[in-house]
């Protein structure tokens, strides 16, 4: 979300809503909503957080789970102020992530200054932007209704070029997984001010959870214009990279992030990402270092927390791997991380406790959903392997139709080959193997479904994918995959005629001056025929 202050700006250029006359400061307009507060303290501003928050111009993004504020594209930040709300709008003006306690007490300063000053759209404005990024970084969904109502308080304040608020509606709807929402959303402040750049972070989000390809592609590219060698740009681009299969692009990009970053908390996601793309390659050992880096960067970034259970297990540090797991749930407790912990236990033979942990998963699911968020892809993979396979059908042809993208492509695949419709089941593994990154989970899935259709070949292509690709990539499905390697066992002799060398004659071939036919090559069509 982008942060407007006094300065003539590019969404000014908008038609500007007739000046209201000034209401009395004393009295809150019946409109604006109630305040909810991050501490008992009514805290006052102090004169240098005034002075940045007064020349500061900043906006907000989605990045692997974080919202980051960016400054104005063009205009320099404020020199930062001392004290933790002056650290927050500092990594504003850097392009970076602000440290959770330092957005704590921004949330509170933004809080009391919206309680003195109703009609002060930016400040609603950041206060929103503010309350995404609190419950994306906690897995708290029930920021984000509070995020709605500054929001649109915002927009209701200052109806006319507010790209800003706009694009904090955009970041708010990624993070409940309405992406059809969020890019509508992004669009509009992408029309209303194009020469901005922190409203394309949220776009490419959208675009991504749609499937849109060309979309992100795009953006990203307008996104590089406008603001070259940024390091929130970088780290854009690094996952965009990752997302199309490039993973080399994609690690130099994240470690240039890494290097740039301007706080602890920055650079702990491009040190997470670069994680998960040595845990995508098979090299847990390699992808632990990453994770325990990016914690001590920011030992509040809890996926790297998730990431590092994951790891260990794969190195069979169990005992340490539940115990990272554990701690990443109290902490963040999202869906993925109950999925992941409980098929963790239910390799382990311990059918009791991956219960408990599935139980988990569909209360917060249910919990998470009563604040608009959307994680029906989440309870269809479970159910899928878990529980009802035709419900976990019917729920995900619902999100498909809502967002086509690689994931549901994959999720709604698998569910159908275990409900029993391989065909169609393959047409969706193949979408998602075809559009999507360089997944083993993904590759495995459609080599399952093809040796379930006695496509051998291709099932043995893609099963022996998912292995190459990352051997440990889950502990319930990797030794499924080994097993149903060494059931294909090895491609039976034979294949087309023209890949072998012509049989020797036979002793008793008569006519040895005659020379042996050799096969006919198959006819290539010209250009003009095609």
């Amino acid at each position: 979300m982008e942060i407007e202050t006094g300065s003539e700006s590019e969404t000014q250029k908008a038609p500007a809503a007739p000046a209201a006359p000034a209401a009395p400061q004393s009295r809150r307009p019946p409109s604006a909503p109630a305040i909810w507060s991050e501490s008992s303290r009514d805290a006052r501003r102090s004169p240098s957080l005034r002075r940045v928050l007064l020349t500061s111009v900043a906006g907000c993004l989605v990045l692997g789970g974080v919202v980051v504020l960016l400054p104005d594209g063009g205009k320099k930040a404020a020199p930062p102020a001392l004290g933790p709300a002056g650290r927050a709008m500092a990594a504003a003006g850097a392009g970076a992530p602000a440290a959770l306690p330092d957005l704590t007490v921004l949330i509170g300063e933004r809080e009391a200054q919206v309680r003195r000053h109703p009609g002060d759209d930016e400040s609603w404005a950041v206060l929103g932007a503010a309350y995404v990024e609190r419950g994306l970084r906690t897995a708290d969904s029930a920021y984000y209704p509070k995020a709605e109502e500054a929001l649109r308080t915002s927009l209701k304040t200052r109806p006319v070029g507010n790209a800003q608020a706009l694009t904090g509606m955009a970041a708010l709807a990624n993070a409940r997984h309405d992406f059809r929402g969020a890019k509508t959303w992004a669009e509009s402040a992408v029309k209303l001010a194009p020469k901005r750049w922190s409203a394309y972070p949220p776009l490419i989000d959208a675009y991504s959870g749609l499937g849109d390809a060309k979309g992100v592609g795009k953006a990203l590219e307008t996104l590089k214009e406008l603001n070259p060698g940024a390091s929130a740009v970088l780290a854009r681009s690094g996952q965009v990279y990752r997302d199309r299969g490039w993973r080399e692009d994609a690690a130099s990009k994240l470690m240039d992030a890494a290097a740039l970053a301007a706080g602890p908390a920055e650079k702990a996601v491009c040190l997470y990402r670069v994680g998960e793309l040595s845990w995508e390659r098979g090299e847990p050992a390699e992808a632990l270092r990453y994770y325990e880096a990016a914690l001590v960067a920011d030992p509040d970034h809890h996926p790297s927390l998730a990431g590092k259970g994951r790891a260990l297990a794969a190195l069979g540090r169990t005992s340490e791997a539940l115990r990272s797991y554990h701690s990443a749930l109290v902490k963040q407790p999202a869906p993925e991380y109950a999925l992941a912990l409980g098929e963790l236990y239910e390799s382990l033979k311990l059918a009791p406790a991956a219960r408990a942990q599935y139980d988990v998963l569909r209360a917060r699911v249910k919990q998470v959903g009563v604040n608009g968020v959307n994680d029906q892809r989440i309870l269809g993979l479970y159910e899928a392997d878990h529980g009802d396979a035709d419900a976990a059908v019917d729920r995900l042809r619902a999100e498909f139709k809502r967002h086509g993208s690689p994931e549901t492509a994959d999720a709604l695949g698998w569910a159908l080959h275990r409900a029993g419709e391989d065909e169609e089941a393959l047409k969706y593994a193949t979408r998602a193997t075809d559009k999507g990154p360089l997944s083993a989970v993904f590759a495995y899935h459609r080599g399952e479904i093809e040796r379930q259709l006695d496509r051998y070949g291709a099932a043995r292509r893609h099963i022996g994918e998912s292995l190459r690709l990352n051997p440990y990539f889950s502990p319930l499905l990797a030794p499924k995959a080994r097993q149903a390697m060494e059931s294909l066992g090895e491609p039976p002799d034979g294949g087309p005629a023209q890949m072998y060398a012509p049989e020797p004659p036979s002793p008793q071939e008569t006519t040895p001056t005659r020379p042996r036919p050799k096969p006919t090559p198959k006819p290539t069509p010209s250009p003009s025929a095609a």
